[in-house]
This record gives C-alpha cells, structure tokens and sequence, in this order.
C-alpha cells in the first residue's frame, strides 16, 4: 500500500532537516504530480529547487501555490528568499511585504523586511518591522504558534491552543485578543465583545485591543460604543491618520456625516493618496446619496492603483455607475497579477462582471461572476445540507401546537416591523416605503434576532444541534417577555422618535417562530421575488457577509427553495394574517396599491411619502441603496435572461420553487 500524503509530506520535511533536498525535491514532485493542489507539497518542492538553485523551477512550484492560496504569507516569504538568491533586492522586499501582511506571525519576514528596508533608506518601515519582529520573538509560543495558524486557515487548530494557554494565563490580554479574533472568524462575536472588553479592562493602554474592539462593535453593529472607542484613540493622538480614519468611520457609521467627511479630508491632506481613506470617504458619500462626489473619491484609488479591488467595486456596487472599455481591460490585466489579495482578487472580479454586463458581454460577466463566487465559496463553511437540517428543526419545533399553548406569552409592544426574506428580493423598497411614513423609522439589518437566536443555541451546537428551537418548549412563559423587552431596549439605538421602526434582517425568516411568540404583535413582511431574478441578482451581488449560500448557483437555489418550504410552514402553523406576503413584481406593477395594503396591514394611515419614496432623504446601507432613490422601475426584471444557457444548475436545485412560489 503506498503512504498517504501525510507520511509523504513528513519524510519530505526530515530529508530537508538532514539537507538532502535532491531526495526531497525528487519526493516531492512526486508527490505534487499525484497531488496537484497539495499546498504543503508545492511548498517544500519551492523551497527545495531554490536550495538546489534550480530557481525556475521553485518559481512555477511558487506560482502555482499561489494560483490556489494567494493569501498564503509562507509562499511569499519564500518568493523573497527566492529573489535575493537571484539578486533582486527590490522584488524581494515586495516579497516580505506581502508575506508580514498576510502573516503577521513570520518573524523571518519582518527581520528580511527590517533589513532590507535599512539597506534601502526607509529607516521608518525598517525601524516598524525590527520592532515586530522583537515583539513576535517576545511572544509565549503557544500565542505565536496560535497567530500562525490563525493566519493559515487553521482556526480551530488556534482555538484549541489558545483555550489550553488561557486556562493557565487567564489575565493575558494578547491571548485575549487572539481568541477574539477566533471568535470573529468563527462569526462568534458575543464572545468576542466580552473577551476585548475584558482585555481593556486588564490593560486599558492597549491601544490595538481598543482597534480590535472597534471592528467587533462595528459588526455588532454597536455604533454608539465603536465611536465611543475610536475618541478614546482620537484624544490619545489627534494628529494619528490611523485614529482620525477609524474615528471617521464610526461617525459615518453614527451617523455624524459632516464630521465623517471633515475627519477624512484630514488625513487625506496628510495621505492624499491613501487608498483605504479614498475608498472609505466614498463609501460615506455613497450612503448619504452624494453620488457623484463618491465616484470622484473610488476613481481617484484606483487611479492610484488598480490593484484596490475594494474600490472597484465600490463603483460597481453603486449600480448606476457606467465604466468604460478602458476599466474593462485594467481590470482584466490586473487579475492576471499574482500579488493580488484573496479579497482584492474578489472584488476585482465582481467589478468586472458588473462592467461586462453593462457591455452587454453577458459570458465574460458570467465568468467574472463565478470565478469571484469560487473564491469566495473556498473560504466559506456553509453547507445546504447543514442550512435544510436548520430548516427542518424550525419546522419540527415550531408547530401549531406550541402556539396554541403559548399564545398569551411574549412583550405586547407594537413597535418592529420586521422586512424578511432573501436578500435583493425588494427589501430595501419595502423599507424605503415604510420608513417614508411619518410614524416609521427605518434601520438597518439589525442583528438582534440573530443574535438572540445564538443565544438560545447555547454552546452546544455540536453536541445538541436541537437545543434551538427546541428550548421554545422549554423557557418559561415570563422568558418570552424579558426577551421581548431586551429586543426593544437593544434596538432603540437605532431609532429616532417614531413610534414604529423597520428591521430588514433577510436571514429572519428562519426565526419567526422565535419572533411571534417574543413579539407577537409585532409585524412581519415577507418580501418576496421571482426566483430567478432574486438568486441571480443574489449571485452577482458580493455581500458584505452573512450570506454564504450566494456563492454558488446551486446553494443559492437550495435556499431559496427551503425559504419558500419554511414560508409554507409558518403560513400554515400561525394565525391567518399573521404574516403579509408582498410580491415584489406586483409591487412595481401597482406601486399605489401595494402601498395602501401594506400600510393596512401595518395598522397605518395611507401617506403620499410613501409612494414617493425615492425623494425621502435617509441614509441607506444596503445594495439598493441608489435604486431606492430612484422612482419605481422595471429594470431589475428578469436581468437573468442573458445568462440562461448558464443557469441549468439553479433551476435543477429550484425544484418546484421556480414555479411555485
């Protein structure tokens, strides 16, 4: 029987350790010949051809690790050892660059990056990487093992250290950090938020613990408590380009858009070509609907460098943004490059789909498109298999009997209108219509939900994957309504004065069950959308995060069918009239209309506003965010047309959703 990968791969390492890379090399093509995509295999065979300076060789071995993991820092750093060993200074200081920014544990890296940087006259950078360096090298070894792994994709590998290396240094505020960064990873950012809140505590001048706290409050969507943090830097060092870009986008984010936007001409007067200030400023300007001056701040990044995948998407993802052949064929040429970031790699990619579908290059967009879902599918742990079992647990739990037995139970306030569903299945319009009212606020994606629902899972997910719903049975009657209460103090963050208020988490749906019987006189809209419409346009959109199932065609149809299954069953489980469905076509047929019944259904008088919504002047964060501001159109219908011949695989996981629905 021949060894396995494994046992290949560490025979490899002790011929390289006693210095035989001729047998280790010859071990090693072997073993990339059987498995090409062996990154651990690619690896040591470059490293090996650059010891036995056969350096074209370690360069395709290089190129080839990169084309499957580009964020992978290790090959980088040894792109740099290859450079210098082919006398290339400056290609190799380009190398360790990379390699420190996409692992921050290589200390080999940031010594090769100190030193050469010295050597070059940039004291400054040389001076920031010996001082990580020494920090790195300062480090317990459980915490610089765990932050390579963290780097490497190993999370759960780093999670384990860090979680035996806490248990006998409970007070290590950099263990700390480092386990909050598992929890964000792992999407688990209540830990998260305890455990920085925690470290600042212990070592309230820990100025990266307040930057890290600041990311996690921001996805919480916590805006008050980040902006409270980003001062607390501000006031430390006012003159900081780092603090006054953090405390510039938690204004954006709080809604304080002339200081936002005072704060980014600070550092831009500084930095006038900082690309994640250029990129930023115009997603601030984008919000509040000032269109023209964020196309001026997105161009000016990438004119600075093409390579800034964030900010062209930033221009595709205004959606009315026209760019021309020129950008087509930059952006082409650039995802030829081999330096480019995974997420850089997938911005690109969605840009230029959008760009090739406005030329009416409907296969290239559709390869753009796919290659950046691909990149993105790589990353992601969402299978349709756990998602339908998730599903079918609600389905299980959540019946008519429960409700029965628990119809007097939850907090009576009226306030939430809840706006559920998939995502770019006319949300935002319902929302913009709704928050046009006089008595509704309109949010955000408001995470509480969620969150709540996380909660009532517990920690036992793997060990009890019904804990939640199935604890619906089990909480008593007062629970419902402490829980209640909580959403409605929790979210009153992001209301204004009206006595109604919106909450478009799409995901939502999947917790109506919790929601009826937390809330149960609040309203709940289930906007809906022709299937083939919704999951293209679901599938062409680069979601921020949350939405891992749009990353390909068939997990997306999947969904969508077991959306429509699930809608089925609260339907059929809670009071007639419960739940108001709006079809979004019927919506773009009969605007007048459709409004009169949603306000009816929502207990509201009929205001004018809101069949003028678009010229309501409110901040809006999602992808339609310019579409809203437009009157009532037809232009989103059926854009999956020119795709079709690409399509068989979303129809096929459709089923009979694609008709009934």
């Amino acid at each position: 029987m021949a060894p396995d990968s494994a046992t290949v791969l560490k025979e490899i390492e002790s011929l390289m350790r006693a210095g035989r890379f001729d047998a280790a090399y010859a071990e090693a093509e072997a073993l990339v010949s059987a498995a090409p995509d062996s990154q651990d295999a690619l690896y040591m065979a470059a490293v090996c051809a650059r010891y036995l300076k056969r350096f074209e060789d370690a360069e395709r071995h290089l190129a080839s690790l990169k084309a499957i993991i580009p964020d992978f820092g290790r090959a980088y750093q040894e792109e740099g050892h290859l450079a210098l060993a082919v006398g290339d200074v400056t290609r190799a200081r380009r190398c360790f660059d990379l390699a420190t920014r996409y692992n921050p544990a290589l200390i080999a890296s940031w010594q090769k990056l100190a030193e050469l940087s010295q050597a070059a006259g940039k004291a400054e950078t040389g001076a920031i990487a010996r001082a990580q360096a020494q920090r790195l090298k300062a480090l317990p070894r459980e915490l610089l093992a765990a932050t390579n792994h963290i780097h490497e994709g190993r999370i759960f590998r780093a999670e384990d250290i860090l979680r035996a290396y806490m248990q006998a240094h409970p007070r290590d505020v950099e263990g700390m950090r480092l386990l909050a960064d598992v929890g964000v990873r792992l999407s688990v950012l209540s830990d998260a938020d305890f455990l920085l809140e925690t470290a600042i505590t212990l070592a309230p001048e820990h100025l990266q613990l307040r930057i890290d706290y600041i990311q996690v409050l921001r996805k919480r969507q916590k805006y008050a408590e980040a902006l409270k943090q980003a001062e607390f830097l501000y006031e430390k060092d006012p003159g900081s380009p780092t603090f006054q870009s953090l405390l510039a986008i938690e204004c954006m984010h709080a809604d304080e858009l002339d200081r936002s936007l005072e704060l980014f001409e600070t550092v831009l007067k500084q930095r006038p070509n900082d690309l994640a200030t250029l990129t930023s400023r115009g997603h601030a300007l984008k919000t509040y609907g000032r269109t023209d001056d964020a196309i001026a701040s997105y161009r000016k990044a990438v004119e600075t460098d093409p390579r800034h995948g964030d900010a062209w998407y930033g221009l595709a993802n205004l959606k009315t943004y026209e760019f021309s052949a020129g950008d087509r064929a930059i952006m082409a040429e650039t995802l030829k490059g081999s330096d480019l970031s995974v997420m850089a790699r997938v911005h690109i990619c969605f840009a230029l789909g959008k760009a090739c579908e406005d030329a009416g290059q409907y296969d290239a967009a559709f390869e753009a498109f796919r290659d950046g879902n691909a990149l993105k599918k790589r990353e992601a742990r969402y299978t349709s298999e756990q998602m339908d079992s998730e599903f079918q647990l609600q389905k299980k739990y959540c019946t008519a009997e429960l409700f029965r037995a628990r119809s007097n139970v939850g907090h009576d306030a009226p306030d939430p209108i809840f706006i559920l569903g998939l995502p770019r299945a006319g949300s935002t319009l319902l929302e913009q219509i709704l928050a046009s009212h006089s008595q509704v606020d309109g949010t955000l994606e408001l995470p509480n939900i969620l969150s709540l629902s996380h909660r009532l899972r517990g920690r036992s997910m793997l060990s009890d994957r019904e804990r939640y719903p199935r604890v619906l049975h089990e909480l008593p009657d007062e629970d419902f309504d402490k829980l209640g209460q909580e959403y409605i103090e929790t979210t009153r963050v992001h209301r204004a004065d009206a006595p109604f208020f919106t909450d478009k988490m799409p995901n939502n749906f999947r917790h109506i069950g919790l929601i009826h019987m937390i809330l149960p006189n609040a309203k709940i809209i289930d906007a809906r959308r022709n299937p083939l419409d919704c999951c293209w346009s679901g599938f062409k959109q680069l979601f921020a995060e949350g939405q891992e199932f749009t990353y390909g065609l068939e997990e997306i149809g999947h969904y969508y069918r077991g959306y429509v299954d699930l809608m089925d069953h609260w339907h059929s489980v809670l009071p007639e009239g419960r739940i108001l469905k709006v079809q979004h076509e019927d919506v773009l047929d009969d605007l007048e209309g459709q409004v009169q019944r949603i306000l009816e259904y929502c207990g509201l008088p009929f205001e004018e506003a809101c069949v003028n919504f678009h010229k309501t002047d409110r901040a809006v964060r999602t992808a339609s965010a310019q579409q809203v501001r437009q009157p009532i159109n037809r232009s989103g219908l059926e854009q999956w047309r020119p795709y079709e011949a690409h399509l068989d695989p979303l129809k096929e996981a459709l089923g009979p959703a694609l008709q009934n629905y």
